[in-house]
């Protein structure tokens, strides 16, 4: 006999976690793509919105001590929820932001709230797996870009609707607050660390508790930050740069640059979902190792042979092969301990702030095929560093197995 799906504890959990995933990829699209009113409002220059874009991405990635900090004293479930709720509210702040300077404060909250979430959640599901031996990171990373399209339309429609900002980001608030119930309703409760449990024996003892200090990390948690940066440089720039490619360097026409977008993205997705079926058979080093190596032989090999249909097919192999890359990272990374995964999770964002203009400078300095070059050959990067990860086997049982009575 098998438990029913509607009260299957590791679904239940999997959607409450997801509804964190979703909230964050929902959040980011809903500000990104109001971007332009924004500037209108507040009237700003094209380089104010450069340096406000870059705030939240230099929020994230130095919140590192505060959300290492945070994840020992409240745990990744409230952390998470906490993290969540507030993201919510910076919508509000930032849609009534009376000038440049508070819309910068808010923005750089906004990625400190992120850095915050994105590691509670990462855990979240990392420890949904190893309780339940069943894997799922790669699903709860596609509704993240899923999130991101539910924004995506919802601005379209809110747009076509109303000018207002205010009114966008209010329902876009009731969304989020949604998803926030529905992940309370599932998340995980944090498992006491073996070292809290010494540091009451010895406080039961009468002993004197030793402090935690903070420690260098480990070569293993090295090599994962730069396998992250990598993927996230490749990740991005894809983003950013694969439509302007099409355009200016394969000659594609104006309504077929958008494609690349898609192509990339639209991969990604389908990876995702199909991601953890492949770390059950193969585990996560050789889907890491070999996707990787896909994406960056299949990029180089389309921009080698130029033209529009080759670099749509090493667009749609860069985001098959990289799409299960963080996923796998950010599961290997909690294996290590929370301090090992807030500090991959900010090097991820990192990678994601530094990429695109990274890109820009090589294809400034020589061309956009040599830029694009610089993605393949991140991509090939984390092939190497995958092969000095210590890969934890992974879980032996997609997330589709039912659990048994």
């Amino acid at each position: 006999m098998r438990v029913s799906r509607l009260h299957d504890p590791f679904l239940r959990g999997q959607l409450a976690i997801a509804a964190l995933f979703l909230s964050l990829g929902f959040q980011y699209a809903t500000w990104a793509a109001r971007i332009p009113a924004i500037k209108a409002d507040l009237e700003l220059s094209a380089a104010e919105v450069g340096v406000l874009l870059m705030a939240a991405g230099v929020g994230a990635a130095v919140s590192f001590p505060a959300v290492a900090w945070l994840m020992r004293r409240l745990g990744s479930r409230r952390l998470g929820l906490l993290s969540q709720l507030g993201l919510a509210l910076l919508l509000l702040a930032l849609a009534a932001a009376p000038n440049y300077p508070v819309a910068l404060l808010v923005m750089c909250a906004d990625g400190v709230l992120v850095g915050c979430l994105n590691v509670a959640m990462n855990a979240q599901g990392s420890a949904l797996e190893t309780r339940h031996e069943r894997n799922t990171m790669a699903k709860l990373h596609a509704t993240f870009s899923a999130g991101s399209l539910l924004a995506a339309l919802l601005a379209s429609g809110m747009t076509a609707a109303t000018g207002s900002v205010a009114a966008h980001f209010g329902v876009a608030v009731v969304l989020l607050a949604a998803l926030g119930a529905l992940a309370r309703t599932g998340l995980l409760d944090d498992e006491a660390p073996a070292a809290a449990a010494g540091v009451a024996g010895t406080e039961a003892a009468g002993e004197k508790p030793v402090r935690r200090r903070w420690t260098l990390p480990s070569t293993l948690t090295l090599w994962m930050c730069c396998a992250m940066v990598f993927g996230t440089v490749a990740e991005g720039a894809m983003n950013d740069w694969s439509a302007l490619y099409l355009e200016d360097v394969a000659e594609a026409s104006a309504e077929l640059a958008p494609l690349g977008i898609a192509v990339v993205s639209g991969m990604m997705v389908v990876a995702r979902l199909f991601a953890d079926g492949w770390r059950a058979r193969w585990g996560d080093g050789r889907v890491v190792l070999l996707g990787s190596a896909v994406a960056a032989t299949g990029l180089a090999l389309a921009l080698v042979s130029g033209g529009v249909a080759p670099a749509l097919a090493g667009f749609a192999c860069m985001g098959l092969g990289i799409a299960a890359v963080t996923p796998c990272v950010y599961a290997a990374a909690a294996r290590q301990g929370s301090d090992a995964l807030t500090l991959v999770a900010a090097m991820g964002t990192t990678g994601l702030l530094a990429g695109p203009p990274l890109i820009g400078f090589i294809a400034g300095a020589s061309s956009l095929a040599w830029g694009m070059g610089a993605v393949a050959a991140s991509a090939g990067a984390v092939a190497l560093c995958s092969t000095r990860i210590r890969w934890t086997p992974a879980p032996a049982v997609p997330d589709e197995a039912a659990t048994p009575a």
